[in-house]
């Protein structure tokens, strides 16, 4: 038990310093460099707030013990899309392999954390 819960803090403290704290850095510190990431690809600038402001819901979402179990597999499935997209975005614009390969990454940190949230939850029923 104490070695599922070490894995899924593990990957979700590392999908919310990428997917929430960065991204909140940014909007709030550098807020030119919000759309950074999305207008060389093609996306409106106020697709980059929205995006930033739903992976900040999400991670808020998934990290907060109290969330209802709903709330926190749409909160996964949302990430889960974002990165999906985002991987096949990077490879029809730019091509680049470091840009399509970084969301792969994430996405199985976050499914190393959603498959370890199951496991510390089946074991305390």
């Amino acid at each position: 038990m104490k070695k599922n819960k070490l894995i899924f803090w593990i990957a979700t403290s590392i999908i919310l310093l990428w997917e929430g704290l960065m991204p909140l850095g940014t909007l709030l510190f550098a807020p030119e460099f919000a759309t950074a990431g999305t207008k060389p690809l093609g996306y409106p600038d106020y697709f980059a707030y929205v995006l930033i402001i739903c992976k900040i819901l999400g991670v808020i979402a998934i990290t907060v013990q109290s969330t209802p179990d709903k709330i926190k597999e749409w909160a996964y499935a949302g990430l889960t899309f974002n990165l999906i997209f985002a991987t096949i975005s990077h490879a029809v614009v730019d091509g680049n392999i470091e840009y399509i390969i970084m969301p792969i990454v994430v996405l199985l940190i976050l499914a190393v954390s959603y498959v370890y949230k199951n496991k510390i939850k089946s074991q305390m029923v």
